[in-house]
Order: structure tokens, then C-alpha cells, then sequence
């Protein structure tokens, strides 16, 4: 989704933000590229998710984006795991509130991971064991109770703070 077959499936504009001087136009608008970039770096992405009770809920996990998804595992015990098989949707936020990168959609469970070699390398290469040099692994071994997680977002947006709102963009994707 990163390259032409994002810009057919991807409609940008505005986000709906009364009373931040958010004008219609488009110039200044972030271009898609500038959050992948940035999915793709990040480190740490919070997951927010909502309680049985309502309440909200966020975490931060190790993730990765590739194939315009955000993978990222969670132990299935884990307060973020129970709530996620509750209700699926969620919010992503990457770390910096100057460089904003928030997605919002449903989360789904992966469940058979052949052909997902691809992801598996591309979490060791990102996160490296300090005491072994070896890469950490997204794909669970057998007996480990960690579930894996995909996000294809449904929503999208990005701002700069310091050209804040000029830069303040949205994305909307069609499946």
C-alpha cells in the first residue's frame, strides 16, 4: 500500500478539527510518504484499546509496519489482549506529539502465519537481542501464548506541531 497501490485505495483531505483554524484547501498537507517513513521507524507504537467497562487503555508495544499493516504482538493473557478480543477497535499513536502519526480500524488476529516469513525477519531486524545479537522473533514458537496482531487502518492522521494546522492531514482508505 506504500507505493501506487495506496494512492488508488486512498483518499486524503482535512481532519474534522472545530475551532484549530483548519482550512479546507490542500497545500500544506503532510504527503503519505511522510508517515510511512515514520510507521516504519518508529520503535514503540501505543495501542489503544477500551475495557469490558468502558474505560480506555493504552500500552506501548514493538511493531512493525510492511504491507501497509502494523503487526505487532501482545501475550494473550495481557490486559490489551482481552480487551482487543472484546472489541477490535483501536487507536495507534507513534510516540512524538511534535511529529503526530495516529491510525484508527480494527485489529484482526493472525492465526496462520505461512507466507509471513517476510514479517518475522523484517521484527528480528528491527529488534536486536543486546546479549545474543540475535534478532527477536513476532512469530510465536510453539507453547508461547503470544498472539499477533494486524492493523490495516480505516483512518489516518499526521500533523506537524510546529506548522500546526497547515500541516494537519487525514487519510481514508477503501478495502
Amino acid at each position: 500500500m506504500e507505493g501506487q497501490e495506496t494512492e488508488q485505495r486512498v483518499r486524503s483531505g482535512r481532519p474534522r478539527m472545530p475551532g484549530y483554524g483548519i482550512h479546507e484547501g490542500t497545500e500544506g498537507m503532510l504527503p503519505w510518504s511522510w508517515v510511512t517513513y515514520r510507521l516504519q521507524a518508529a520503535r514503540n507504537y501505543w495501542i489503544g484499546t477500551v475495557g469490558a467497562d468502558g474505560g480506555p487503555h493504552a500500552m506501548p508495544v514493538w511493531g512493525v509496519w510492511l504491507d501497509a499493516t502494523l503487526y505487532f504482538s501482545t501475550g494473550r493473557q495481557t490486559r490489551k489482549a482481552r480487551n482487543l478480543a472484546r472489541n477490535p477497535r483501536v487507536a495507534v499513536h507513534l510516540e512524538s506529539g511534535d511529529e503526530v502519526v495516529i491510525l484508527e480500524g480494527e485489529i484482526q488476529e493472525i492465526k496462520d502465519f505461512s507466507g509471513l516469513a517476510h514479517l518475522d525477519d523484517a521484527y528480528a531486524a528491527k529488534y536486536i537481542n543486546p546479549e545474543s545479537g540475535q534478532g527477536f522473533r513476532i512469530i510465536p514458537e510453539a507453547g508461547n501464548d503470544s498472539g499477533v496482531y494486524a492493523l490495516q487502518p480505516q483512518t489516518a492522521f499526521a500533523w506537524t506541531e510546529a506548522e500546526f494546522p497547515k500541516t494537519a492531514s487525514r487519510w481514508r482508505f477503501s478495502r
